[in-house]
């Protein structure tokens, strides 16, 4: 049977939102699991906000579409999800059954127990943080970024770099698809749609994505 399947892929930070770093990676892990358990997705909801916040409207929106249509919400990794015990256990209550790409087979009580390892690695982590910016304001050290203008010509390099990478990555498998007689550009973003695969930015493939794959290519 093919189970059906909401993703929900986040990042912390608007640098990692804006140049798909981590994004990425998040959906590569979902697409390995679908092409080993025979799932397919149905939607994806995309969020740049901490894992702390458990007020997230994309993920409110993804949960909400589980519990109507009877689908099951898909992470690539638990802490994607929140690292906050009382979130996740409140989830687990409310019937909508969720996925870890990472831990698939975990049980109830062992993603509580690394909900709240999580929970409590956040914790250290913001205190880390808050003891060494004091250190650094002790010291006369200038916080924020001294060169916004190539910190913003980084992100764009970093952007290229990953439209290079999922194009080199998607031209073997849409080359495959045209070997198997489905050579145009709309039939070739239905298959890959039926296989599951997201575009990079995270969106149900079009014939005109895939033009843009082999254009790059060529």
């Amino acid at each position: 049977m093919n189970a059906k399947y909401v993703s929900y892929v986040r990042v912390s930070t608007s640098s990692q939102g804006v140049s798909g770093l981590g994004l990425e990676a998040q959906r590569e892990a979902i697409a390995r699991y679908l092409n080993s358990s025979n799932g397919s997705v149905v939607a994806e909801f995309t969020e740049i906000e901490s894992g702390k916040r458990a007020d997230r409207p994309q993920l409110a929106k993804a949960i909400e579409l589980c519990k109507s249509a009877g689908y099951t919400l898909l992470v690539a990794k638990l802490d994607r999800l929140a690292r906050n015990l009382h979130f996740v256990t409140t989830l687990q209550r409310s019937n909508v059954s969720f996925v870890a790409c990472d831990n698939p087979h975990a049980t109830p009580f062992v993603i509580h127990i690394l909900c709240a390892v999580a929970e409590q690695e956040a914790v250290a982590i913001s205190n880390r943080t808050k003891a060494a910016l004091e250190a650094c304001k002790r010291r006369g050290v200038r916080l924020g970024n001294p060169n916004p203008d190539r910190a913003v010509k980084m992100a764009v390099e970093a952007n290229q770099t990953q439209a290079s990478e999922h194009c080199t990555r998607m031209l073997p498998i849409i080359q495959e698809i045209q070997a198997a007689k489905i050579t145009s550009l709309r039939g070739i973003a239905h298959v890959l749609n039926v296989r599951g695969y997201k575009s990079r930015t995270g969106k149900p493939y079009a014939a005109q994505t895939v033009k843009n794959i082999l254009e790059r290519a060529a």
